[in-house]
């Protein structure tokens, strides 16, 4: 299993070190772990193989390595597998739930944090990773369910787009915010959210140019036996 950090951390560290906002980065680090442990744990009790882990300026990245069955599979709604991906998927946000639940109901104290905060924390992290932007959970949620309804190659198609216009809308929203209370956390964290999306719409479209060209190669297939017959 491959371990990689992504060196934008560094600016984060700084950004919020400038801002006098280091402590409250640690802590929202340190439950974005915990959330990530949350997708990682669920997906090996399911059968998933973690193929590389990835530290992130806003927590950790894990990539599941594809089973040949499923790859045998992909092109159709594998419901199973798909079923699988959503339980992965929720099981973040759901981590998060368990923390607030319990500093909100027992007297627990990490180190010297205030309880409020660690609750604010998780909430923001929960929040924030159901919005519909992919790959935050919110967009693979969204995702594996537009799957299955229009299959695989719909899909991506649609997730960029939802992608693209929520991260739109929350920078017009975000913009508001920061004229008002000139916070350069926010600055930050929309150009990363653009980062990703950008980022992840060269891939999606890279895949769903290779299921295209795999369906081909099966109506191909199909179209030469009838022939043959």
């Amino acid at each position: 299993m491959k371990i990689r950090i992504d060196l934008k951390i560094i600016l984060f560290i700084i950004l919020f070190i400038f801002t006098k906002q280091i402590k409250v980065y640690g802590i929202l680090m340190l439950f974005a772990m915990l959330h990530e442990i949350g997708h990682m744990f669920t997906g090996l009790v399911l059968g998933f193989k973690s193929e590389k882990i990835e530290i992130m300026p806003l927590g950790l990245s894990i990539k599941y390595a594809e089973n040949v069955k499923n790859k045998k599979k992909k092109t159709g709604k594998n419901y199973i597998l798909i079923l699988k991906k959503i339980l992965v998927t929720v099981n973040g946000p759901l981590t998060n739930l368990f923390f607030i639940v319990l500093f909100s109901i027992l007297p627990i104290y990490l180190f010297d944090i205030d309880r409020e905060m660690i609750i604010y924390v998780n909430i923001l992290i929960g929040t924030f990773n159901l919005i519909p932007i992919y790959p935050l959970d919110g967009g693979r949620l969204l995702k594996y369910i537009l799957h299955i309804f229009y299959g695989e190659e719909k899909s991506i198609n649609y997730i960029f787009k939802i992608s693209y216009y929520t991260v739109s809308l929350l920078t017009a929203i975000s913009s508001l915010t920061i004229l008002i209370y000139k916070n350069l956390a926010t600055i930050f964290i929309l150009f990363y959210l653009w980062y990703i999306v950008l980022a992840e719409k060269k891939y999606l479209k890279i895949k769903e140019k290779v299921l295209k060209n795999e369906q081909n190669d099966v109506l191909n297939e199909i179209k030469k036996n009838a022939d043959m017959e």
